[in-house]
């Protein structure tokens, strides 16, 4: 069976929780990061993903540990897909447990990627049915267990120098960073990045991947999704939200946000509404 099916939805008991349930077969997730945690638990199948400079594999009964800001892709490493829960909490969320603990150390890091912990991958899957069916208790409940339980088994301290964390970058490229997020809809041409940086065409790319894992051009598209959501999020029509956001047209966005979420902005923004409460 080559049927793939994805919902993506919103925690609606715990704030700043998504959720994503998907099997995948041809999907392929470009390049991205997330601002959120990312914990995914494959039910079937394998996923092979490049995390960083690494390639993984996910296999049965895996559990993926991606930390924020740090890029990734994501499909199937066998012609029958995959099939997987995903849970992205907020760093808040991930951050407010680990005080309940007594963590005092920064922001909990997870070194290793792929795990196989039985017990944490239990956990995870009642907590991710418990939402998936509105058990407002017992999902809040079990996703602050299996939260508990990642950071127990799973965290660390975050790399005290900072050569590996996806914040450090030099001037030119943080200039660079800081100016895409407001240009959406107007960007610069690389030749204008360039001038503004000081630095020669090439060189700017270089830098820009090394530190962001990305060119400019898939950074801005990324910034563009992460408006959309919250755009969608407001009640915005998806062609409006493409005209605010840059792209060139509905499709354009389409494309570009179910690369990235899973899912195409309808059908995300649809979950989203329908947890509002009727006026």
């Amino acid at each position: 069976m080559s049927t793939e099916v994805a919902r993506y939805w919103q925690h609606a008991a715990v704030e700043g929780v998504d959720l994503l349930r998907a099997r995948f077969v041809t999907h392929r997730y470009g390049r991205h990061a997330h601002e959120t945690y990312t914990f995914g638990l494959i039910e079937a199948g394998v996923e092979e993903f490049e995390y960083g400079r690494t390639l993984q594999r996910a296999g049965p009964g895996a559990v993926a540990l991606l930390n924020p800001d740090v890029v990734h892709t994501g499909q199937a490493a066998t012609p029958s897909g995959w099939t997987y829960r995903v849970l992205y909490p907020e760093v808040s969320v991930v951050t407010r447990v680990a005080a309940e603990l007594g963590w005092h150390r920064g922001t909990p890091w997870f070194p290793e990627t792929v795990v196989y912990d039985a017990a944490t991958a239990a956990l995870l899957r009642r907590a991710h049915r418990a939402a998936e069916h509105g058990d407002r208790l017992a999902s809040s409940t079990l996703l602050t267990a299996a939260l508990a339980r990642l950071l127990r088994a799973h965290s660390a301290v975050p790399p005290g120098d900072g050569r590996d964390r996806p914040d450090r970058s030099p001037a030119g490229v943080q200039a660079v960073r800081d100016l895409l997020p407001q240009r959406l809809a107007d960007p610069p041409s690389l030749a204008e990045l360039a001038a503004m940086t000081g630095l020669s065409q090439f060189a700017l790319l270089r830098a820009f991947r090394r530190e962001t894992g990305m060119p400019p051009h898939a950074y801005l598209n990324q910034l563009r999704v992460r408006h959309a959501r919250q755009l969608l999020d407001r009640g915005l029509g998806p062609a409006d939200v493409a005209a605010q956001t840059g792209f060139a047209d509905q499709a354009h966005l389409t494309r570009h946000f179910k690369r990235i979420v899973g899912v195409p902005p309808a059908a995300y923004q649809r979950e989203r509404l329908a947890l509002r409460p009727a006026s």
